[in-house]
């Protein structure tokens, strides 16, 4: 049974993200950091680039050592690493309703363990519909589910599975897999490492020191990291052209957010203490639900203290994204009031059924006509690039010397589906969502993202004098395009031509 749930929430949870596409959105920079670290050689050119954030982190060589140990594709890795997520995530709902959905209301006499059982069921059902239905917490550039490989749901489904060990006391197991999710990504590791710990150290006295001289630990190692580790440097200002190069990125400075997102976010934060208070006058409220709650709170007030920073846009503040702990507090505020309203009739099972019943229908509906009215073009698994003419054209470009440098559109990445670097493995002068999303971690690659799209401006407006130009000054060799120019052909298909620069 447990098996076949997991089969239908993997179906519902990837339909309602619009299906499974490899080499999308932030695959744009992780599958490239992966092809570095596995061939050291590549992206001579975008290296720099590549480093500024592939430094921060050990997956990227954890998975490069995947693909030359087994000589499995990057592509089917990708795949494998979203259906690990994804099972980890299902176990991490299972566990955690399973524990908190076994209690019976204090109004609710039956002692009944068949009655309790399915009461259960039907709510653990509910949180894992819930769960399948892909959200944008809001203006933090996080979303409750990825239908696509990414750490940070790696990591989230380790987190799922520590809050499931705290809920049973065993605090062991819950700390070992917050490192784990720390080994897959950092910051999302962080903030269930004070989720967790807060948590830990209210419920578990003899764990108090231990959480303690971790959290002493973790800031002699932050200091050191911001002092002479990768971290070095991050302590400036963001000067203008560094905040120039990430302009785009609206999720970055919560001070300058709209009244909605604020509202969205905090209104979360509420209902989740109204649950709880809820959830405890009906004794279903246990040590560790108000332990989790407290540290989604201290989540929350770290968020809050960090906001001077972020105004003043200090770069390691601005770097961390603190507001999306706003992602967890979501998470524990669905769990918690799938609980409270389950438990609000006398005839709790067949309310839980109810609600259980209702987002199933709400998921699968939503899938449906997320795949077939909406994106009737997209399968729900596509599990390699797609062949299209963009793929075509990328694959030309990938059979020439690792050192080709190549121009496209810089917006290439999103109105075709994919970037040069994870098509063609090849550098590419410009890529400016990605491009400007790791600007954030070094001014040297702003500098770089300012300048080049200074240089570049309109792609439609150049001419091969000014081709040349930039060909000279940048080292280029093609430049692909779907307009013509008056320049040498080097391949051509139905809708891309690649010209010579050289």
């Amino acid at each position: 049974m447990w098996l076949g749930g997991a089969v239908v929430f993997a179906v519902l949870a990837t339909a309602n993200g619009a299906g499974y596409r490899y080499g999308v959105s932030d695959q744009a920079f992780y599958i490239p950091a992966v092809i570095r670290a596995s061939t050291p050689d590549a992206f001579p050119r975008d290296a720099p680039l590549i480093d500024a954030q592939a430094r921060l982190m050990v997956l990227d060589e954890l998975l490069a050592w995947l693909t030359r140990t087994t000589g499995v594709a990057l592509d089917l890795l990708f795949l494998a690493a979203y259906l690990v997520s994804l099972a980890l995530i299902w176990a991490g709902v299972l566990s955690i309703g399973s524990h908190v959905y076994a209690r019976q209301p204090s109004d609710d006499a039956s002692t009944d363990a068949g009655r309790r059982w399915r009461r259960t069921l039907w709510t653990t059902t509910a949180l894992a519909a819930a769960m399948t239905l892909r959200h944008r917490i809001p203006r933090t550039s996080v979303n409750s589910f990825e239908p696509y490989f990414h750490p940070r749901m790696l990591a989230f489904g380790f987190g799922l599975l520590a809050i499931a060990a705290l809920l049973r006391r065993r605090t062991g197991w819950a700390i070992a897999l917050v490192a784990a999710a720390a080994v897959v990504h950092v910051t999302t590791a962080i903030w269930f490492a004070v989720l967790i710990g807060v948590a830990i150290a209210l419920v578990d006295a003899r764990m108090r020191r231990l959480v303690v001289a971790g959290a002493i630990a973790v800031i002699a190692i932050g200091a050191w990291a911001l002092t002479a580790g990768p971290l070095r440097g991050a302590m400036v200002r963001m000067d203008d052209v560094w905040l120039q190069a990430v302009a785009s990125k609206d999720s970055l400075f919560p001070t300058e957010w709209p009244l909605w997102a604020w509202v969205g976010n905090l209104a979360v934060f509420a209902i989740l203490i109204v649950v709880h208070r809820y959830r405890q006058s009906r004794r279903l409220a246990t040590p560790e639900d108000r332990a989790l709650v407290w540290g989604a709170t201290a989540l929350v007030v770290m968020f809050l203290v960090t906001l001077p920073a972020v105004a003043g846009h200090v770069a390691i503040a601005v770097q961390f994204q603190v507001s999306r702990v706003f992602w967890l507090v979501d998470f524990l505020a669905t769990v918690y009031a799938i609980d409270a309203i389950a438990s609000r009739t006398m005839k709790v099972r067949e309310s839980a059924a109810a609600i259980a019943i209702l987002l199933l229908a709400v998921s699968a509906s939503r899938g449906a006509y997320i795949l077939f009215i909406e994106h009737p073009e997209r399968p729900l698994f596509d599990l390699h690039l797609p062949d299209d003419p963009w793929n075509d054209a990328m694959q030309w470009v990938s059979h020439q010397p690792r050192g080709v440098h190549t121009l496209a559109d810089p917006g290439h990445a999103w109105k075709y589906g994919t970037s040069v670097r994870v098509a063609a493995g090849r550098d590419v002068f410009l890529e400016d969502v990605k491009d400007s999303a790791i600007a954030m971690y070094s001014r040297d690659v702003a500098l770089r993202v300012v300048e080049r799209a200074r240089a570049l401006g309109d792609l439609g407006s150049l001419t091969p004098d000014s081709a040349r130009t930039l060909a000279t000054r940048y080292d280029l060799d093609y430049v692909v395009a779907e307009q013509p120019f008056a320049l040498p052909v080097a391949y051509r298909n139905s809708r891309f031509v690649i010209y010579r620069l050289r």
